[in-house]
């Protein structure tokens, strides 16, 4: 069974539907756990309120936080009179991404789920949008939520990196596969492994006359066919249910998804953090965008929050 469970669960007051709380309740009904409902607000114009004091302010956005707590409490009254435990917390925070991984680091949730939607291409590679930064930045899995359903007797895909020899992918491959086949079985779902592959280099084929294009991509398959047949032995799935593709992950991985109808795709992100994550973002972010199903992403073992203080 999964070990999610304390979980915090991300409203979007702007939102009809809550994608995120109807996916945590839904967690919650297969397994026992505890939700907290949380939703950071901000109002600029409060810090601008200059005629007031200090402590006029803080009353201000107290009573913001207040109503917002009563409206949430309103929200949740369904499914806490079906008998989920739900938690509120409300924060007074400008920026969202920050409110939601200070939350897991001062209270040690061991999820966080967040409904997300489509972004525009090129405003993603100018802004990072909110949830691009809990990914990175988070110290727990993240649970991305869209619009496809959880029938039982579905698919869970498993997105790993078999051919690297790092330390860091095999550990993150280990966590990664073991977190979906729990998530298989509590779904009674089954579990399938994906691998990606480099094609032949065209750059290569052309400069060297004497290359061998088809012996270079056989010799590159077998290599992560092994590593993925070695995975799948490991942790008893079946080799039918292991896909080893030739391209890149943000082309296969949903590929692959759409063909099998997955309910989810567990994959594992590095949270690269800085220059290189703005000019070449993480995988894991190139993905998510192109998934009609949820996305759940874990952090390696000794992955450290930059927001975590020393």
């Amino acid at each position: 069974m999964s070990e999610f469970n304390h979980i915090l669960v991300v409203i979007d007051p702007s939102a009809e539907q809550q994608k995120a709380l109807n996916r945590a309740v839904q967690l919650a009904r297969l397994q026992p756990c505890k939700l907290t409902a949380f939703v950071s607000v901000y109002d600029f114009s409060y810090e601008m309120t200059t005629m007031l004091s200090g402590e006029e302010r803080e009353s201000m956005r107290q009573a913001v936080i207040k109503d917002r707590e009563l409206w949430l409490s309103d929200y949740l009254a369904a499914p806490r009179a079906g008998g989920i435990n739900i938690d509120v917390k409300v924060v007074w925070h400008n920026r969202p991404f920050e409110a939601v991984v200070l939350a897991v680091l001062e209270d040690g949730y061991d999820l966080v789920i967040k409904g997300t939607h489509d972004h525009d291409v090129l405003k993603s590679m100018i802004f990072t949008p909110t949830d691009w930064h809990i990914l990175r930045k988070c110290p727990c899995p993240v649970l991305l939520v869209k619009d496809h359903d959880w029938p039982q007797g579905g698919n869970i895909i498993a997105a790993v990196n078999a051919g690297s020899q790092q330390q860091q992918h095999q550990s993150l491959n280990q966590r990664v596969i073991t977190q979906a086949q729990k998530m298989a079985a509590m779904l009674q779902a089954s579990p399938h492994l994906v691998n990606a592959f480099p094609g032949t280099p065209v750059n290569i084929a052309i400069e060297i006359p004497e290359f061998n294009p088809q012996e270079y991509n056989s010799t590159m398959k077998a290599h992560h066919t092994d590593a993925v047949t070695a995975l799948a032995k490991q942790h008893h799935i079946d080799t039918a249910q292991c896909h080893v593709l030739e391209g890149m992950p943000e082309d296969v991985i949903p590929q692959l998804a759409q063909q099998l109808d997955a309910e989810m795709v567990v994959i594992g992100t590095i949270g690269r953090t800085g220059l290189s994550a703005a000019i070449i973002g993480n995988t894991a972010e190139h993905v998510i965008d192109r998934l009609d199903c949820d996305v759940l992403a874990m952090k390696p073992d000794d992955f450290v929050c930059p927001m975590q203080k020393n």
